[in-house]
C-alpha cells in the first residue's frame, strides 16, 4: 500500500467540495424523490456525489468508485473510494444537522482512510490507518466504558431492526445498556470517537455507509466489527457494531449472541 498522505489531500478535497452544496439546499424546500429501496433522495446528494466523483476521476483515474448515488466503477480496482454524499437524507431533509457526508478509502477491500464531515457544524473526523483519529485537527480519543450495563447505545431508529433476529439483538442490547439514544445517523459514530457515546449497533447498512467510520473510530481506539466480531470491508454485510472499548463491544457481542441463539 503505498503512502496515505496524498490520498488524504484528496479525501478533504471531496470533503471540501461537498459544504457548498450542502449548505446551498440546507433547510430549503428541496424536491425529494423515492428511491427503488424507499429510501429518500434530493439534488443535493446528487450534487454532491457527482461533484466527489469529477474530482477523483481527475485524479485518480485508475481508482474504482462505489457511490451511494452513481452507483460502481472500476470497484475491483485494489484502491476503491466508497462514498456517501448526505449519509442521514432524513435528517437533511428535516433541517436536523445529525446528518454528514462520508468519504472512505478501500484497499484490496479494507477502509484504512475515513472522513465524517458535518457542513453546517463545521466539524470534520479524520481517521488514518496506522494514526490517531482528528476531530478538526485535534487529536481525539474514545472512552473507557467496561460493560454494557454502563454504556450509551446509539442506533438510528428502532424501527430498523426488522428481522425476527434483529429485533431480539436490538431488544437485548436496548434493555441491558445504561442508556439508548436515537436518530444521530454516521453522527453516533463520530461521538463514540470524541467519547461522548459508547456504542453504536446497526443494521440493514450498505458499504458506503459504514467505511468511513471504521477508520475513524478505531483510529480513536474503538473497535468495529460486524455482529459476529469480524473486521468490516467493502464487502461485509449489513449488520455493524462500533464501540468505543473493545470490553464494551464484546459485550456487545455476547448479548447479541445470546438474543438470537
Amino acid at each position: 500500500m503505498e503512502n496515505l498522505d496524498p490520498f488524504l489531500e484528496i479525501a478533504h478535497k471531496l470533503a471540501d467540495a461537498a459544504r457548498p452544496i450542502i449548505r446551498q439546499y440546507y433547510r430549503t424546500p428541496v424536491a425529494i424523490d423515492v428511491k427503488a429501496d424507499a429510501s429518500p433522495v434530493t439534488i443535493a446528494d446528487r450534487e454532491v456525489e457527482t461533484a466527489m466523483r469529477a474530482i477523483l476521476t481527475t485524479e485518480f483515474p485508475d481508482h474504482g468508485i462505489l457511490g451511494e448515488e452513481h452507483g460502481r466503477h472500476n470497484i475491483d480496482a485494489d484502491y476503491v473510494w466508497v462514498l456517501d454524499p448526505i449519509d442521514g437524507t432524513k435528517s437533511f431533509i428535516a433541517g436536523k444537522p445529525s446528518f454528514a457526508s462520508l468519504i472512505a478509502l478501500c484497499y484490496k477491500g479494507a477502509p484504512v482512510l475515513g472522513i465524517i464531515d458535518q457542513a453546517i457544524t463545521d466539524e470534520r473526523w479524520v481517521g488514518v490507518m496506522g494514526r490517531p483519529t482528528t476531530m478538526n485537527g485535534e487529536e481525539i480519543s474514545a472512552r473507557d466504558c467496561e460493560t454494557l450495563d454502563t454504556a450509551t447505545f446509539f442506533t438510528t431508529a428502532p424501527e430498523l431492526f426488522r428481522s425476527a433476529q434483529s429485533i431480539k439483538a436490538y431488544q437485548a442490547i436496548a434493555d441491558k445498556c445504561r442508556q439508548p439514544m436515537y436518530g444521530v445517523d454516521a453522527y453516533a459514530y463520530g461521538l463514540v470517537a470524541l467519547g461522548f457515546a459508547d456504542t453504536v449497533v446497526e443494521c440493514g447498512l450498505q458499504a458506503y455507509d459504514f467505511c468511513a467510520l471504521v477508520p475513524v473510530v478505531e483510529g480513536a481506539g474503538g473497535v468495529m466489527t460486524d455482529w459476529h466480531g469480524k473486521p468490516l470491508t467493502i464487502h461485509s454485510t449489513d449488520e455493524v457494531i462500533a464501540s468505543g472499548d473493545a470490553r464494551c463491544h464484546q459485550d456487545v457481542l455476547t448479548t447479541i449472541r445470546a438474543a438470537i441463539a
